[in-house]
């Protein structure tokens, strides 16, 4: 690298590290919610079992609760694990939400409210859920579920850029991410801040290209299934962080998704940082960061 390519790279990082700070400043805060809601027990630090919504977990669940998985492990569960009939027999100790179709009543908003009575009406063990600390609608969660087994702890989002020596600091104090696109991402960096050694993943399938289809009025839409659903269902693919949602392009799509898959590389590298192991024991799953089991 010459000089004046240090000097570029050095003044970029100096503006995108200063940039990040402020806008955490302004949109969020600087305050560990996850660390102050209570690291692991030490004792229950060694394995904690991350269920995403993918269609393999149809299998694995079964295989899951028949071994006892469940108990020899914590569990941290996302979006709608909970309207699973398995729910109160798997009792996840952890819980994250980090769409913004959780907070803002937009997008399959009668889903979403079903959701939040079936949380509020089952959960009778402690239960932390996670939530993106980011939520300009103002949303009021605890209004949502006031069962009072349930911690609602929020979690920060914003995206690191900036000098690669500051990254993994931020990361530990739980300020910013690595521009995590999927639920079960910000599952896997609360799971490495509360202290697990080993993270198992099930149903991060991530197989979102399958069924990708752009109709006649060049609308993409992508037929989604997840292990709760008898048959894949065709859905238009909208950015619901916009407002209001945003349907996407073919190349705004497949450039978030490359994003997704870069999360997972950040991961795989701050994991080994922190001595985490992150292993994947999803079959036929398109994430290529973590070894498998």
């Amino acid at each position: 690298m010459t000089v004046s390519e240090k000097i570029i790279e050095f003044v970029r990082n100096a503006f995108d590290t200063a940039l990040f700070f402020a806008v955490q400043a302004v949109k969020e805060d600087f305050r560990n919610y996850v660390g102050r809601a209570g690291a692991v027990d030490p004792a229950r630090s060694g394995g904690i079992l991350l269920l995403a919504n993918g269609p393999s977990l149809a299998d694995d669940l079964p295989r899951i609760i028949a071994r006892g998985d469940h108990l020899e492990n914590d569990v941290l569960a996302v979006n709608y694990f909970a309207c699973d009939e398995r729910f109160e027999v798997i009792r996840p100790k952890y819980y994250v939400l980090s769409d913004p179709t959780f907070f803002r009543r937009r997008c399959d908003w009668e889903r979403v409210e079903k959701l939040y009575a079936t949380l509020d009406a089952k959960v009778a063990w402690p239960m932390k859920l996670y939530v993106q600390y980011y939520n300009p609608d103002r949303f009021d969660y605890r209004r949502a579920l006031p069962n009072p087994n349930i911690d609602i702890v929020p979690f920060h989002s914003q995206t690191y850029r900036g000098f690669p020596s500051l990254e993994y600091a931020c990361y530990r104090r739980g300020l910013g991410s690595g521009n995590f696109g999927s639920v079960i991402q910000n599952g896997e960096f609360i799971a490495i801040l509360l202290g697990y050694k080993t993270l198992h993943l099930y149903g991060v399938d991530h197989t979102f290209f399958d069924g990708l289809t752009v109709t006649a009025d060049n609308e993409l839409c992508l037929k989604t299934g997840y292990f709760y659903d008898t048959e894949p269902r065709l859905k238009r693919v909208v950015l619901t962080a916009a407002d209001p949602p945003k349907p996407l392009s073919m190349y705004e799509y497949l450039s978030d998704k490359c994003e997704v898959f870069r999360g997972h590389e950040v991961l795989a590298r701050y994991a080994e940082a922190c001595g985490v192991r992150i292993v994947n024991h999803t079959a036929n799953s398109l994430i290529d960061s973590y070894p498998r089991e």
